[in-house]
């Protein structure tokens, strides 16, 4: 026995089924038996849901002739367009809603996320800032309204609306690292605690070599040394963020501008070097101010140790048995 249509083809079965007529029930009929633009709306949806755009967009352009489905037709054309790559046209169809409708949350949502693909983050800021306006509990729009304003480099303004959502900021790991972040630009010390909470589940390499710099900027050096330690020990051969080669530079400026008596910083710029750090990232250490003078002529040792490797002596020959004097016996 057939379990019937899948639940994606469900809905388009429905809407054809509305379309056709009732003598003939044939799909033939369908396309030529629509009476209303609720009808053009359904086929249109359908179409939507199982990923045909063009199909849909053909369906939902007859729809928005009409005022009843006319919104929603032309949110769910934006919808097309957008996921189409057609971001201005998206825009477009946003914008036409809101002209005549300035509270619709749907379309405000859709146009700010539209206005950030075509990299006008002023004008989603702009957008985001109704959305809250509207819904100031949405947590999830505050998110997206803070990572506006942090790509606007307007750290305190993105920690203000984070902190509105004390909660989410409890379960949401995403949100906690996005203030953790903005607290970090404006070099707040509270940035240390959000760290440390977000790595009470996230061990991960990137979140602790971001932990580790901030313990570094506000001079743990300690903790810092501790964490960047600990990713060496645990951060696979290939790992890319951060690289291996990333941390043990790191690590050895760290030391060097830490511990100025100390020749640990010199051989840990040393492995770093045989890991793969860039010379040239190297050489931005001898416009270090807290780096001494003796350190920097050792760093430009190390730099030309590894670029004119001396060649290896060669090993010394085994010493040879001497010949006894006395000659061997001749047989009688």
């Amino acid at each position: 026995m057939s379990a019937g249509p899948a639940p994606c083809t469900r809905r388009l079965w429905l809407a054809l089924s509305a379309l056709v007529l009732p003598c003939a029930l044939l799909f033939s009929c369908a396309f030529t038996s629509a009476s209303s633009a609720e009808e053009y709306f359904a086929l249109g949806m359908a179409y939507f849901d199982l990923g045909n755009y063009s199909e849909a967009e053909k369906w939902l352009v007859k729809a928005r002739q009409t005022d009843k489905t006319k919104t929603a037709s032309e949110y769910n054309l934006g919808r097309i367009a957008f996921e189409s790559g057609r971001f201005t046209e998206a825009a477009a169809y946003f914008e036409t809603i809101l002209t005549k409708d300035p509270e619709n949350i749907m379309a405000l949502k859709a146009a700010a996320y539209t206005k950030i693909k075509q990299g006008d983050a002023e004008g989603a800021r702009s957008l985001y800032g109704r959305v809250l306006a509207l819904v100031p509990e949405s947590a999830d729009d505050g998110y997206n309204y803070a990572l506006v304003l942090a790509a606007l480099e307007m750290p305190e303004e993105a920690e203000a609306v984070l902190a509105r959502y004390t909660q989410a900021l409890k379960e949401k790991p995403e949100l906690l690292l996005i203030y953790a972040h903005v607290q970090d630009a404006q070099n707040k010390v509270q940035a240390l605690d959000s760290y440390a909470l977000l790595l009470e589940t996230d061990k991960s390499a990137a979140l602790r070599f971001e932990y580790a710099a901030a313990l570094e900027k506000h001079t743990f050096y300690a903790r810092a040394l501790e964490q960047y330690q600990e990713i060496l020990k645990t951060i696979p051969e290939k790992n890319t963020n951060p690289s291996r080669p990333q941390v043990a530079f790191a690590l050895a400026r760290l030391l060097l501008l830490s511990d100025p008596q100390s020749e640990e910083g010199i051989t840990e710029l040393q492995n770093a070097l045989s890991l793969g750090t860039p010379v040239a990232t190297v050489k931005t250490l001898l416009e270090e101010p807290g780096i001494t003078e003796a350190h920097k002529e050792a760093i430009l040792l190390a730099i030309d140790e590894h670029e004119n490797p001396q060649a290896q002596p060669d090993p010394a020959p085994a010493p040879q048995e001497e010949e006894s004097a006395a000659a061997p016996a001749l047989p009688l």
